[in-house]
């Protein structure tokens, strides 16, 4: 095919050149008429030539493009303007793949629009003829290319030089006849595969779980799979070709590119995909007839490389905050991470750590500062530190004692990203609490055997962990039966021929093995044990999980219990029959007092007759003796209705001054029989309280008795009374000899007296009136001062208790 049409286009051009020449002629020669005729004859031979040159070229069933200049002018890009031979026939059908031209010349709309189909040379590299034009028209290079269409129709392109000129000769093949299946076996084996079954490798792109799809030379849509139809709200793929339904403009300038690069390009960007932000890794590769891209959905991926970084700069900064010193060498061995605590651990200037050292290099540099262990063969060490990179076996942890006193722990653990990763642990002071910790614990436990108390520890998992030598004694056991973490069912073994209650064992173990807070608490108990001997235990956890059993053996206390009890109840006894004997008593002496009374009444008045002076005395001696034992018996009486709890209060408004007043009139007969005083000290506006008349004169009363007993000529009773926050202090003051300390202990005691003058009621009825009351009385006293008793009357009504005991007073109930 070459040597031919090289003769035609030859023939051709000689043919022009002549008819130019003879034209040439005829007018320089314009008066040479002879040479006229010979010039007619040669430019018929031309004009045959050119009109046989013509023919072959439209009988050629292809098209043939020349260019004059070896590069186009501006504006026509690398396609230039070529000037076009060839049949109508072969013209037309090549303008059918000119759909992506941009231009009306046909020569360059048949190149551009052949250009974005994919090519093959004669070796079978797939290439492009844009760019093996542009190296035939720069280069002079030749080639022979093979172009397949999507429609299945193959274009064969050749490209030579004529001269300077070139001249590029391209041939449909389904106008020459040629068959495919020649054209066809030129195609790789991928493209066999996919010709083989077309449905399948359809099929599969469909599924495809990201966005795929193909546009034409000009960037229009031609085909899309499913999910690029869903992301771009499509009903249909007709729909979307129809409307040209591009991802975004962006899309369509990355398939121009790569149409025009003839290479693949891929870019990361956010688009717009079902209404949503996403973030998309687009390719876009050229195919045949145009490009063709995949679109994956990276939103997640990169969201999970972002959630990393973070993850991993948290990570650093968690580091940077620990107390120990963090370093990461990697693979290299070369410092790649270090945190805060590292770099104060090891004093290093911070430039010496940026420069990322290797590891040998920043040992020799703790070296030279002297900040290592002392070593016998530092090189050998050194060596045995960075084979360690090299170790397959679990990775030891050091202790290194330093220089300057501190001991460190080096933990070392491999590195995902390869390498070491080594943490420094400062114990210096973990070591020092330790020894003392270690020495406090012997100190205890010398202390706990000293103890006559029986102590045990038991762990949260029920094994011993601690006992004295009570604890042994008190059980009766071998010191081998308690060694150590002996679990608590083998101990309570051992304990169980003295003592066998399986539940109380049971609600101790609880104690201790039991994690809940309701287990978690102190609990108390006895056991009876079979050699008669009581033991109170006690248990209490303890802040480190561990229980405290305590055991202390009560027998003698038990005893002496038992023995006061037994004492106790006797005493109850007789008081109960000394009650029985008083109120009997009372009762039998009553009636014949009376009748002794009543008939010294008569004599004193003389109704049986006159009486000398001295049966008058006898008489008002008997009269008074029979006075004082009435009084006597009814004191016994109300002591006895007080103590059974019969005794009720008849409460109301009493005039605090006219009750002093009246007591005092009831007690002056006996006052001026001794020639004793009484003063009344008192506010007559003092106003009145709720309490019952009847019990505080009968407490005024026997406070003056009382007084007068004590009391000689000379002396004075002053009775007083102040209102204070809501308390009315009732006083009845003497200048008597006053009252032994030893006496004032049991002055308001039942059947207690001072000078044995009297049967002691009087005082302990005025503490159980006071106190019925709601309030309380005290005393105060010293030999040979007289007597102070304070009575502390609420003046509301009597309350559930009585009120506070004022500042500097003693309360007398309390003795």
């Amino acid at each position: 095919m070459d040597g031919g049409f090289a003769s035609l286009l030859v023939a051709g051009g000689s043919a022009a050149i002549a008819i130019a020449a003879l034209l040439w002629a005829l007018r320089v020669t314009d008066g040479a008429r002879g040479g006229v005729d010979a010039w007619k004859k040669r430019a018929r031979d031309l004009e045959d030539k050119v009109a046989w040159a013509d023919a072959i070229f439209g009988a050629h069933p292809g098209v043939v493009l020349i260019w004059d200049e070896p590069q186009g002018p501006a504006g026509q890009g690398e396609w230039g303007t070529p000037r076009v031979y060839g049949s109508p026939l072969a013209l037309a059908s090549l303008l059918r793949f000119s759909g992506a031209a941009s231009t009306g010349e046909p020569a360059v709309r048949i190149l551009q629009g052949l250009s974005i189909f994919q090519a093959q040379d004669a070796t079978g590299v797939e290439t492009r003829l844009g760019a093996a034009l542009t190296r035939l028209r720069r280069e002079g290079a030749p080639f022979s290319l093979t172009i397949s269409t999507p429609d299945g129709v193959f274009v064969e392109v050749d490209g030579r030089t004529a001269g300077a000129r070139a001249v590029v000769w391209i041939m449909d093949a389904s106008v020459r006849g040629v068959e495919e299946g020649g054209a066809r076996g030129r195609i790789d084996g991928a493209h066999q595969v996919i010709a083989r079954d077309p449905a399948a490798f359809l099929e599969m792109w469909n599924e495809a779980p990201f966005m795929a799809w193909r546009v034409n030379g000009a960037c229009e849509l031609e085909w899309a799979n499913p999910d690029y139809l869903t992301a771009l709200e499509a009903k249909a793929l007709d729909q979307a070709v129809a409307r040209n339904l591009q991802l975004d403009s962006e899309a369509v300038d990355l398939a121009r590119k790569a149409i025009e690069s003839g290479a693949p390009l891929e870019e990361t960007r956010s688009c717009v995909v079902r209404g949503e932000l996403r973030t998309l890794r687009i390719r876009m590769s050229p195919v045949a007839g145009g490009a063709a891209a995949v679109a994956i959905d990276v939103t997640e991926a990169d969201a999970a490389r972002e959630l990393v970084a973070k993850q991993q700069r948290a990570h650093d900064e968690t580091l940077n905050h620990l107390a120990e010193g963090v370093a990461v060498f990697d693979a290299q061995k070369r410092l790649v991470f270090h945190n805060r605590a590292f770099e104060q651990l090891w004093g290093i200037d911070p430039a010496f750590l940026q420069d990322r050292p290797a590891h040998a290099a920043w040992l020799d540099h703790l070296k030279e500062k002297r900040k290592l262990p002392a070593t016998a063969n530092y090189a050998e060490w050194r060596a045995g530190e960075l084979a360690l990179y090299q170790e397959v076996a679990e990775l030891p942890e050091d202790m290194w004692v330093l220089p300057d006193g501190r001991m460190l722990r080096i933990a070392r653990q491999r590195h995902p990203g390869g390498g070491l990763l080594l943490v420094f642990s400062d114990i210096t002071n973990e070591v020092s609490l330790k020894s003392s910790y270690d020495a406090l614990l012997q100190t205890q436990r010398a202390a706990l055997d000293k103890l006559h108390e029986a102590v045990v520890v038991f762990g949260l998992d029920g094994r011993l962990k601690l006992s004295n030598a009570a604890f042994a004694t008190m059980w009766k056991l071998a010191p081998e039966q308690l060694e150590a973490d002996l679990p608590f069912d083998k101990a309570v073994e051992a304990c169980q021929p003295l003592f066998h209650d399986r539940a109380v064992w049971a609600q101790v173990r609880a104690r201790i093995t039991d994690p809940s807070p309701e287990a978690r608490t102190e609990y108390r108990g006895e056991m009876r044990r079979s050699d008669d001997t009581v033991l109170k235990f006690l248990t209490r956890p303890l802040p480190d999980g561990a229980t405290l059993v305590a055991f202390q053996d009560i027998t003698a206390d038990r005893r002496v219990e038992d023995a006061l009890r037994e004492r106790a109840e006797a005493f109850e006894d007789a008081d109960r029959l000394k009650t029985q004997f008083v109120e009997n008593v009372s009762y039998q002496l009553r009636n014949p007092l009376q009748a002794i009374h009543g008939n010294a009444e008569m004599l004193h008045h003389r109704i049986f007759g006159p009486l000398n002076d001295r049966q008058v005395e006898q008489v008002a001696s008997i009269i008074e003796a029979s006075g004082n034992l009435s009084k006597l018996i009814d004191n016994i009486l109300d002591v006895a209705m007080v103590e059974a709890g019969n005794v009720q209060l008849d409460l109301g408004p009493m005039d605090v001054y006219e009750t002093i007043s009246e007591s005092v009139q009831m007690a002056a007969s006996k006052a001026r029989d001794t020639e004793v005083p009484i003063r009344i000290k008192c506010d007559p506006q003092i106003g009145a309280i709720d309490a019952d008349h009847k019990r505080i004169t009968q407490v005024i009363v026997n406070l003056l008795s009382n007084a007068l007993r004590h009391t000689e000529r000379g002396d004075t009773i002053t009775v007083s009374a102040e209102r204070l926050d809501g308390v009315v202090r009732l006083t009845v003051q003497d200048t008597g000899k006053g009252m032994p300390f030893d006496a004032q202990t049991h002055a308001f005691d039942s059947f207690q007296s001072g000078d044995r003058r009297g049967a002691g009621l009087g005082l302990a009825l005025v503490r159980s009136f006071v106190e019925m009351h709601g309030g309380w009385v005290a005393l105060q006293s010293e030999p040979g001062s007289g007597v102070t008793v304070t009575c502390h009357l609420p003046a509301s009504a009597p309350s559930a208790a009585p009120p506070p005991v004022p500042p500097g007073e003693k309360r007398r109930d309390a003795a």
